[in-house]
């Protein structure tokens, strides 16, 4: 009976000790972060965004917009600036990259095209989405351009989640950027909804988009280039995703808006999904969703994973990117921080998922109209270089032996301290890369492998009817390029003319990732240059070395030119034609039999 006793009142005291553990424990584990308790408040709550097949979402707008096409640039259309305005034009051109003496014709409240699928107007989004603070950092851009993007952002975002815009000046040198910017701001907004910052050095792009989420106030930090229109009804579908998951980055699909006439217009055709991945040389690049993502989804218009990303547009909750430690301080100007952000994200238990349904026209610049500076002294190399170098050897693991094999004298440059970085990878108790390969980019080696079979064609590209060459001359994307007397044959001169038919099929300058590209099935459609896919499509040519031929399958021409003018354009395929006879320099004739 004793014993019995004693057992008892053993095990009621075991039971005693139990549960003050157990209190004890619960009482002193750390108590949810602010944003920690409202994220669990919003996904307890938590209808998911719903599809109602032919009723209008919550958040699209009752009318649409009324196109007014005497008005320059409305609706998207293009606006061709007036003959006895060229010598502002080529100015403009030089200084900001892009047509500003159009821009300035144009409203800053124009109507765009909704290029949206048909599928995105039946969405019904959650009501309590989160708050947003939307951040544009600029410098020295062409003032109707940046308010163009500030009046879209402002016309086409529902009040209630628009927190503020953030204006983040990196050291402008431009007049009418000081007074005039800010007494447009306070005559044209309503108060406190747009911020002016400014930086009182040059910071470059990266450094200031982390000041701008610090400074911020939204639940989401949401980032604009400086010469974007955004879509109707583009907010909701970017936020929809991060209220189910504050560890989800979201990014708009990417429409282009002309350089010179700022005619908006899609850059993906026929409802086709890609996302971003990247190639061994740290080149940014894009291949259609696989199979996996398509099976995944419900519907055609729902938001789909991505590796990466192309760095300019992109929502995420503020607190989570300022404990991801934002960019990587040591990035200076731009180069590298979409990567390093994206390998970040998903090694570190995030996500990156693109938006269909969210749509941001985006001006691409014929080239970069500034310099960076005084910050270039402060690094031992190349910017974007030393920026790629950081990256790989903080999140790539022995990865990054792929690209010192394309790049061997990027093994010899110096980084800068990685301590932090380093560190901070382990405290976030981050996965390796080859979990991120295996898991996340699975489709890359497919298209982008480490070990790169031959190109099929390389050198100049002589044509035999003109005896001149194919001289990309530097042009950027959607710019045409034309013939030229071969450099071989005139010594001084300057020009591109070391081109690659590549393993990929596609053709571009030696050192460059923009292709030949033809839209258009038309005889004598021109030949543009365009970021290269790898997707064949528009940028797939074939090189026939009996005719010679530059063979374009998706619309059966071949390349073919103006021995006068110094045109290259495309033409129906002759063989008797000789301005169609194209002679590379090199030629791999085994690649192009097993073609």
């Amino acid at each position: 009976m004793k014993l019995m006793n004693f057992r008892r009142s053993r095990l009621i005291k075991l039971i005693l000790v139990g549960v003050l553990v157990i209190f004890g424990v619960t009482f002193f584990l750390p108590k949810p972060t602010g944003i920690e308790t409202q994220y669990q408040k919003r996904k307890k709550a938590a209808p998911l965004p719903v599809f109602k097949d032919k009723v209008l979402g919550n958040f699209e707008p009752a009318v649409a917009d009324v196109v007014d096409k005497r008005k320059p640039g409305e609706g998207g259309f293009p606006y061709h600036t007036p003959p006895k305005l060229k010598n502002n034009v080529a100015h403009s051109n030089m200084e900001y990259g892009m047509n500003v003496v159009a821009s300035d014709h144009i409203s800053p409240n124009r109507t765009i095209p909704d290029m949206r699928l048909q599928e995105c107007k039946y969405w019904d989004y959650p009501t309590d989405l989160p708050t947003t603070s939307v951040v544009v950092v600029f410098h020295n851009e062409g003032l109707s351009v940046l308010m163009r993007t500030v009046h879209s952002v402002i016309n086409r975002s529902p009040r209630q989640f628009l927190k503020e815009v953030v204006l983040v000046d990196d050291y402008s040198d431009k007049e009418n950027l000081k007074g005039e910017l800010e007494t447009y701001i306070a005559r044209n907004f309503p108060a406190g909804l747009v911020r002016l910052l400014r930086n009182e050095e040059r910071q470059g792009l990266i450094r200031s988009r982390s000041y701008g989420a610090e400074q911020s106030v939204g639940d989401v930090v949401l980032f604009l280039d400086a010469h974007c229109e955004v879509g109707i009804n583009w907010l909701p579908p970017l936020l929809a995703p991060i209220r189910a998951n504050r560890y989800t980055m979201t990014v708009p699909v990417i429409d282009g808006i002309d350089k010179d006439t700022f005619e908006y217009r899609p850059v993906y055709h026929g409802g086709q999904h890609f996302r971003g991945i990247f190639e061994w040389g740290m080149l940014y690049k894009e291949i259609e969703i696989p199979e996996e993502e398509i099976k995944r989804r419900k519907h055609h218009s729902e938001p789909y994973k991505s590796p990466t990303h192309a760095g300019g547009l992109f929502a995420i909750d503020r607190e989570y990117f300022l404990k991801l430690g934002g960019y990587d301080p040591g990035l200076l100007v731009w180069g590298g921080e979409n990567f390093e952000l994206s390998f970040k994200i998903w090694q570190c238990g995030g996500s990156i998922y693109w938006v269909p349904c969210s749509r941001v026209g985006h001006v691409y610049r014929g080239f970069m109209p500034y310099s960076f500076g005084k910050l270039a002294h402060k690094r031992k190399g190349p910017i974007v270089t030393v920026n790629y170098k950081r990256v790989v050897e903080v999140w790539m693991d022995e990865y990054k032996e792929h690209l010192y094999h394309r790049r061997p004298h990027y093994r010899h440059l110096d980084p800068g301290d990685l301590t932090a970085q380093k560190a901070l990878r382990k405290r976030l108790n981050c996965k390796s890369f080859k979990w991120f390969m295996e898991q996340v980019a699975f489709d890359q080696p497919s298209k982008y492998p480490a070990v790169e079979p031959p190109d099929y064609a390389w050198g100049e590209v002589r044509n035999e009817e003109s005896g001149l060459c194919i001289d990309t001359q530097f042009k950027g994307q959607n710019e045409r390029f034309s013939l030229a007397p071969c450099l071989k044959d005139q010594r001084g001169r300057s020009g591109e003319q070391q081109l690659v038919l590549t393993w990929h099929k596609d053709v571009r300058p030696a050192k460059r990732s923009v292709c030949f590209d033809v839209s258009s099935s038309d005889v004598h459609a021109p030949v543009m240059l365009w970021s290269c896919h790898g997707m064949h499509g528009n940028q797939l040519w074939k090189y026939d070395t009996v005719t010679k031929h530059l063979f374009h399958p998706i619309t059966a021409n071949c390349l073919d030119c103006d021995a006068k003018s110094h045109e290259v354009f495309m033409s129906i395929c002759d063989s008797d034609v000789r301005t169609q006879r194209w002679l590379f320099e090199h030629v791999n004739e085994t690649a192009l039999a097993n073609w």
